[in-house]
């Protein structure tokens, strides 16, 4: 393997070799090369599924990149300039029409806050496609999850900082949930706001959130969930340990090493994520009112409430989740109960790995009810994603509550129907169908 690791450079007594030697004595730059590259093997039959993973790390890259261009220019001010203009607005103003490519980077990182998690929500269907969750992978899935719900709220926190009409209003829908806990619900959002209304101190504290605290958290995950997958191995589609088969010198049979054959193939994922993403960016960056709502391009006004208040589109399933919730439990309002259902419908993915008790791990060989379970999840997942992005209605709720019924039952029967359901023997070594 001398050409795909460091070992031959080294040995040709080059000042590049011995810069590298040097180097090696002190940080281990060839360990990390061999365990995470060149000696990582992984399984031979990855599919289209498995490029998500690394466009998940590429979109955060570009987020952080032009988040700091855009923390150059950017004023964490709600108070009002000689125009009358909030000054956050006007310096998001200022990015797109006097910084010299702002708009540019300014729409690259809207559009990629969409973009993140349309590749983290495929990333993560993969996973339940083929039980990427199971034991001894466990730990790489709860990572994942809290990796999501900080992806979550770094996008809450950002969605304030442009001071725009939904930016406001959303956020003082959302921080309001938080009075509907009983007893320390409204000191709790009298806290996250840092005032009684929504305010300079709340884009303040909020900005702080958004550009220092969730990234490093987000940052620090990242690199856990990876530490995590490089030492138990990588899933496949057949859902066989190829760990379990290896050759006299250990190497699984199964296996190739990432680099350079998978990286080649995340590069060609690259290239054509870039194309898509760049007609998106020159095109379309309003994504048709999903990716930016007409109504942020107001500032924002304490005194005129927009006709509708939703959520950005990624957020819009639990949302629908949230208004479903109707009924007061044990004399507990409703608003409560909505919090508890919106809350629980994205903490319910973590405890995946102990629901799932199916003798196979990949849908490839689970039987009917597994794959009418999932199925009818995934619809149910789009149609209160729609549900939430439109007014409250009648027909509108009532579809909402069959659709959060169906989610949650999807995790809570989970135990017994994957039990249950007839299966085919994973093969011992992994097939290329």
């Amino acid at each position: 393997m001398a050409n795909t690791n460091f070992e031959k450079y080294k040995s040709d007594g080059s000042l590049g070799g011995n810069l590298l030697e040097w180097v090696d004595a002190r940080f281990p730059v060839t360990a990390l090369w061999k365990g995470h590259l060149s000696e990582y093997y992984a399984p031979k039959n990855f599919n289209f599924w498995y490029f998500f993973g690394s466009l998940a790390l590429l979109v955060l890259v570009i987020q952080i990149v032009t988040g700091i261009f855009l923390v150059m220019h950017y004023k964490p001010d709600a108070s009002l300039n000689a125009a009358g203009i909030p000054v956050a607005f006007a310096s998001v103003e200022y990015i797109m029409r006097d910084v010299p490519w702002g708009w540019l980077v300014r729409y690259m990182h809207s559009t990629g806050a969409s973009a993140f998690f349309i590749v983290v929500y495929l990333h993560m269907f993969r996973g339940m496609l083929y039980g990427s969750y199971r034991k001894p992978r466990e730990l790489i899935w709860v990572f994942g999850v809290l990796i999501f719900l900080m992806l979550m709220a770094e996008a809450f926190f950002g969605y304030l900082l442009p001071w725009g009409q939904m930016s406001f209003w959303g956020a003082q829908v959302i921080v309001n949930l938080f009075s509907a806990i009983p007893l320390i619900g409204e000191p709790l959002s009298i806290w996250v706001r840092g005032d009684f209304v929504i305010g300079d101190a709340t884009l303040n504290r909020f900005f702080s959130f958004h550009v220092i605290a969730i990234p490093l958290v987000l940052v620090g995950l990242v690199v856990a969930h990876l530490m995590a997958l490089h030492e138990v191995g990588s899933n496949n589609p057949d859902g066989v340990e190829i760990k379990n088969k290896k050759d006299e010198k250990g190497i699984p049979l199964d296996g190739i090493p990432f680099h350079p054959y998978y990286t080649v193939k995340d590069i060609v994922g690259v290239v054509v994520f870039l194309m898509v993403f760049s007609v998106v960016v020159f095109f379309t960056p309003e994504g048709g009112g999903y990716f930016l709502e007409y109504n942020n391009f107001f500032p924002a006004d304490p005194l005129k409430t927009p006709p509708h208040i939703a959520p950005v589109w990624y957020f819009t399933p639990y949302y629908s989740v949230l208004r479903a919730m109707v009924w007061n439990f044990f004399g507990v309002d409703a608003k409560f109960w909505g919090v508890v259902g919106m809350g629980a419908s994205v903490l319910v993915f973590a405890f995946l790995p102990w629901l799932d008790r199916s003798p196979v791990k990949s849908i490839r060989y689970r039987g009917p009810i597994y794959k009418s379970f999932l199925t009818a999840f995934v619809i149910c997942f789009f149609v209160l994603g729609y549900l939430g992005t439109q007014p409250p209605s009648y027909w509108g709720e009532k579809v909402s509550q069959v659709c959060t019924v169906i989610y949650f039952a999807f995790f809570l029967l989970m135990p017994w129907y994957s039990k249950i359901d007839k299966y085919k023997p994973e093969p011992e070594r992994v097939t290329w169908k």
